[in-house]
């Protein structure tokens, strides 16, 4: 495996909800990384954010590693989710909270 699949490993396994996205939490610089951002704060969960514009090797090695072409990805409890589009479908069926509630993911700090 390589150095950056393993980085990649490293967080998804340490991490209840991780979401690699363009930007930060609060300055993403895109509107898809901006949508999921939304959602997870509707959600109220606790969750790591990765700026895949700061490491190449991250931005090209995530789509590699998820076999999903775009960003954000959205991974919970080690088990990748999907990208923007599909946290929305999942969000407004009631799925993403239903998820999170089922595996017991750390709420946000209020």
């Amino acid at each position: 495996m390589s150095d950056t699949n393993t980085r990649i490993a490293d967080l998804v396994g340490s991490n209840d909800v991780v979401l690699f996205m363009k930007g930060t939490p609060l300055f993403p610089q895109c509107g898809f990384s901006s949508r999921a951002v939304a959602i997870l704060d509707h959600c109220g969960v606790a969750y790591e954010s990765v700026d895949v514009l700061q490491d190449m090797e991250i931005r090209q090695g995530i789509k590699t590693y998820s076999d999903w072409p775009t960003i954000p990805q959205l991974y919970v409890k080690g088990e990748f989710v999907g990208g923007s589009d599909i946290m929305m479908e999942m969000f407004e069926a009631g799925e993403l909270q239903t998820m999170m509630d089922e595996k017991q993911v750390a709420k946000a700090a209020s």
